[in-house]
C-alpha cells in the first residue's frame, strides 16, 4: 500500500469523527511504520496530549465537542507538537486562522493518502530533536542518550524526562507528572513518580557519575537543571 519510509516509527494522534476516513489514515500510517491513536471526539484530544505527546497531530477541524480550530489554539498554550489541519471548509480565512493559531501544515478534503503521507514525512524530517548539550531526547524513538550514551528509559522514564527538559527550571508537581506518563490514564500514587525518577538518576549516574540535574522540591515535585551539562 505505502513505499519504505525511510523514517523511524513515530507516534502519531489522528483525530477524526468519521470512521471510514479516521482507518484509512491509520492503515497507511501504520503502514508506514508508525504508532498511531485515534481520537474521533474534540474533548479528549487535549486531555490526551498532555498524557502523552505525541509526534505529531493531524487534526480534523470539524469535530463534535471542540473544534480543531479551539483545540490547536488550547494545545498552543503548552505544546508545540507538530499539527496538520485536515479541512472540507476550503475557505482561505480558515486556512489563514489555522495556521495562525500555530498550525504547521492543512490539507483539503477530499484528499489522496499518499499526499498525506508525503506532507507527513516532511514535518517529521523538520522536527527537532530535543537537546539540551550533552542531554538529548528523540521523540521519534524514545531514545534518550546523556553524553553520547543510550540511557536506556523505559517509555514512561522517557515521557517523564521528556516533561522536565521541554520546560528547565520549571517546578513540576507529582500529580503534573503523573498526567504525562500513561497512555491508559491508570491511577498511580506519587510514590510511582518517585521510582522512575530514581531510576532515571541512576541511569544518568551510570553515565557520569555524580550528575545532579533532576531535583527534589520538597513538599512539591521536581525540576531540572541543565547549568553545567
Amino acid at each position: 500500500m505505502l513505499s519504505n519510509d525511510a523514517l523511524r516509527p513515530a507516534r502519531i494522534m489522528v483525530v477524526e469523527d468519521e470512521p471510514k476516513l479516521a482507518a484509512l489514515l491509520r492503515d497507511y500510517l501504520q503502514a508506514a511504520g508508525h504508532h498511531v491513536e485515534c481520537i474521533d471526539d474534540g474533548l479528549a484530544v487535549v486531555p490526551a496530549v498532555r498524557a502523552a505527546e505525541p509526534a505529531l497531530i493531524l487534526l480534523d477541524i470539524m469535530l463534535p465537542g471542540m473544534t480543531g480550530l479551539e483545540i490547536c489554539r488550547e494545545l498552543r498554550l503548552f505544546s508545540e507538537v507538530p499539527i496538520m489541519l485536515i479541512t472540507a471548509r476550503v475557505e482561505e480565512v480558515d486556512r489563514l486562522l489555522g495556521l495562525d493559531l500555530g498550525a504547521d501544515d492543512y490539507i483539503c478534503k477530499p484528499f489522496s493518502p499518499r499526499e498525506v503521507m508525503a506532507r507527513v514525512r516532511a514535518i517529521l524530517r523538520r522536527r527537532p530533536v530535543q537537546s539540551a548539550s550533552a542531554l538529548q531526547l528523540d521523540a521519534h524513538t524514545y531514545r534518550a542518550h546523556f553524553a553520547g550514551v543510550d540511557l536506556d528509559l523505559t517509555p514512561v522514564e522517557f515521557r517523564l524526562l521528556q516533561c522536565l527538559v521541554a520546560a528547565p527550571g520549571r517546578v513540576f508537581s507529582r500529580d503534573q507528572l503523573m498526567n504525562h506518563l500513561y497512555d491508559d490514564h491508570r491511577v498511580v500514587t506519587d510514590r510511582t513518580v518517585d521510582s522512575h525518577v530514581k531510576n532515571i538518576r541512576r541511569k544518568l549516574d551510570q553515565v557520569s557519575e555524580g550528575v545532579e540535574m533532576i531535583h527534589s522540591i520538597y513538599g512539591v515535585g521536581y525540576k531540572l537543571e541543565l547549568n553545567g551539562i
